[in-house]
């Protein structure tokens, strides 16, 4: 991972991670949450992410339609902003806005 950081949300995330002793080296899946106006626009956005690395799910909540879509990929800050970047340019005639990002990091030494 790179040394140098940006000044947003995203690398405030990834240095916190980097703190903690995330793990750069492997691939992890990020979840990527989009908030759509209706059950139809977050499924249209939902069918353009199959594959062995995608995964896509919608869910109604608080009023809206969520989407998660899940990437296996490295936790950089160029991958994740380049990702993001794609489904802005998916979402945005959708109605849908991106709600974020987030990545479940495994705590060394610790069983379940």
């Amino acid at each position: 991972m790179s040394t140098a950081f940006h000044d947003d949300v995203s690398s405030h995330v990834l240095r916190r991670m980097k703190e903690s002793g995330f793990d750069f080296s492997r691939f992890h899946p990020i979840e990527f949450y989009a908030i759509f106006p209706d059950e139809e626009r977050a499924r249209m956005a939902a069918k353009q992410f199959r594959g062995e690395s995608l995964n896509a799910q919608v869910s109604a909540r608080d009023g809206a339609w969520h989407l998660l879509v899940s990437k296996v990929m490295y936790a950089t800050y160029e991958d994740i902003g380049d990702f993001e970047h794609d489904l802005e340019s998916l979402f945005s005639p959708l109605g849908g806005v991106l709600d974020g990002w987030g990545v479940t990091q495994e705590i060394k030494g610790q069983c379940a």
